[in-house]
């Protein structure tokens, strides 16, 4: 890339930088005050909301790169408009092509950025988040359900009451059948602490076995229990599918699938997630045409609202995208993939027609 490319690219990039770092303070200040109803119940006090918050930020900037990176660019392209060096750019012999192959660079940039903060960083501090919260609270994780979690998984079928930060098990009941779904056997267990290569141990276990003419009911205190279920595995049911890495989605579809469930509510989120760092590219090539225009018709503050307005509204469609799909049962692959398509195709027809005037 040329040495004018880079001055472009690192213009963008430093206004994207600070639109993102005043959303995010924004996002930021009002997750706190949202917090601030839970200060005062028990232990949780101000400096664990306010440490929870923090913890969540990488989440929020995950949500808020692209729209962050469409009005960064907009006011970056708009500045170099505004003091004529676009102008030089052009009368220079830079193409609107080769000024859209920088963007593209830029964006791809930026979209790899978003799938590393998606895929490693924001699931990561979500979850020590949430351990934090709870500790901090003195809570567990599944309290809110009225009757827990229930998993079906191969021949059985499991109820966990709650789980502890750590990971622990409460209130556990496993139901065994056979492959006529005739029921075989229960097993109630007060507690139940993984131990690694997916065997759990089961304390103060009371098993029930059920035969034609009899019932069968011993007790143990302690008592081994292998499946393929693992804390991450049930560490996905205390968490939104949005908020799940790309690896850990597929790994909980394949478990859906194999216990023939339904898994299209995980696959919209797995598909969007992956299409989400596409739209870092289309965003900075919808800013082009906005910024281009402004010096011609003098509404620079319009344009400039109106491309934060389609920043915000694509946001909203595509987290909207993931309840209509589910609704109206399209492929998961073509609701998360139409907010970014239509979003291209739009910014396609703003560069043809900036050419053709």
């Amino acid at each position: 890339m040329s040495r004018l490319g880079r001055y472009v690219l690192s213009t963008i990039s430093w206004y994207v930088l600070l639109t993102l770092l005043v959303l995010l303070g924004l996002f930021v200040f009002f997750d706190l005050i949202g917090e601030l109803r839970d200060v005062g119940k028990g232990s949780y006090q101000f400096q664990h909301a306010l440490v929870y918050v923090l913890l969540s930020a990488p989440s929020r900037a995950y949500e808020l790169l692209p729209v962050s990176l469409l009005i960064g660019s907009i006011f970056a392209l708009s500045s170099l408009t505004d003091t004529s060096q676009m102008t030089v750019m052009r009368a220079a012999g830079v193409s609107m092509l080769r000024l859209v192959r920088w963007l593209v660079v830029g964006g791809v940039a930026f979209g790899a950025l978003t799938f590393v903060t998606g895929e490693y960083l924001a699931p990561v501090s979500n979850d020590a988040a949430t351990r934090y919260q709870v500790a901090a609270k003195e809570s567990l994780l599944f309290g809110r359900f009225r009757s827990g979690v229930w998993v079906k998984n191969d021949d059985q079928i499991i109820n966990v009451a709650a789980m502890q930060p750590d990971f622990t098990l409460q209130g556990l009941r496993i139901y065994v059948h056979d492959h006529r779904h005739q029921l075989l056997k229960t097993l109630d267990a007060e507690r139940a602490v993984y131990q690694g290569d997916g065997q759990w141990q089961l304390e103060n276990v009371v098993q029930t076995r059920f035969f034609i003419d009899q019932v069968q009911v011993s007790k143990a205190a302690q008592s081994a229990w292998t499946s393929s279920l693992d804390p991450k595995m049930l560490a996905v049911l205390m968490i939104k599918p949005k908020e799940m890495a790309v690896s850990a989605l597929a790994q909980y579809i394949d478990h859906l699938k194999q216990n023939r469930q339904s898994t299209t509510r995980y696959e919209l989120a797995m598909w969007s997630k992956i299409f989400y760092p596409v739209a870092c590219v289309v965003m900075m090539l919808i800013a082009l045409p906005f910024a281009l225009g402004q010096r011609r018709s003098g509404n620079v503050g319009v344009k400039i609202f109106l491309g934060i307005l389609l920043g915000v509204t694509f946001n909203f469609i595509n987290q909207m995208m993931a309840y209509i799909g589910e609704l109206y049962r399209l492929p998961p692959l073509l609701a998360a993939m139409l907010p970014t398509l239509a979003l291209a195709l739009l910014a396609g027809y703003f560069l043809w027609r900036q050419e053709r005037t």
